[in-house]
C-alpha cells in the first residue's frame, strides 16, 4: 500500500509505503492535548517506507514525562503529521492522509485508561488500557 498526505497549509507533504502495522484509535492524555480533547486515529506504517516529500516537519519530545514520544508537525500551521512511538514504525495521523478512506476504521483502541466519560468507544473493536504487548 502507498499513501500520501500532508498538513493543512500544504507546506509539509509525505508518502508512506508498505503494509500497515496497525490501525488504531488512541485516548492517551497526550493525544487529547494535541486534538483539543478527543481521541486520535493513527495508522502505523513501516518507518523504512516513510519519507517527507516537501518541507521539513518540526519535532517535539517532552522531557518531563517517562517514555515520551516524538511528535512531528508542520512548523507553519501546526498540523501534527506523525508520532514516533515504536521502533521501526511511524504513526501517521489519519486526518493528514489525502485518502482517509484507506484507514477503514480502527483495529484496536488504546490507552482507554485516559478515556473520559464523554468519549465514545467503537463497538466490536478490542480495547486496551495501555499498549498491548
Amino acid at each position: 500500500m502507498k499513501v500520501e498526505g500532508g498538513c493543512y497549509c500544504g507546506e509539509v507533504r509525505y508518502e508512506a509505503e508498505g503494509d500497515p502495522v496497525m490501525k488504531g484509535q488512541c485516548f492517551c492524555r497526550e493525544c487529547q492535548y494535541t486534538t483539543g480533547g478527543d481521541s486520535l486515529f493513527i495508522m502505523g506504517m513501516p518507518e523504512a517506507g516513510y519519507s517527507v516529500t516537501k518541507g521539513t516537519p518540526k519535532g517535539f519530545k517532552r522531557t518531563d514525562i517517562e517514555n515520551a514520544v516524538t511528535r512531528e508537525f508542520c512548523p507553519n500551521c501546526g498540523t501534527q503529521i506523525i508520532t514516533r512511538a515504536m521502533p521501526g514504525v511511524v504513526m501517521i495521523k489519519v486526518g493528514t492522509l489525502d485518502d482517509r478512506s484507506v484507514f477503514e476504521g480502527p483495529q484496536m483502541v488504546i490507552y482507554t485508561c485516559d478515556k473520559q466519560p464523554y468519549h465514545n468507544l467503537p463497538s466490536g473493536v478490542p480495547t486496551f488500557e495501555k499498549l498491548p504487548s
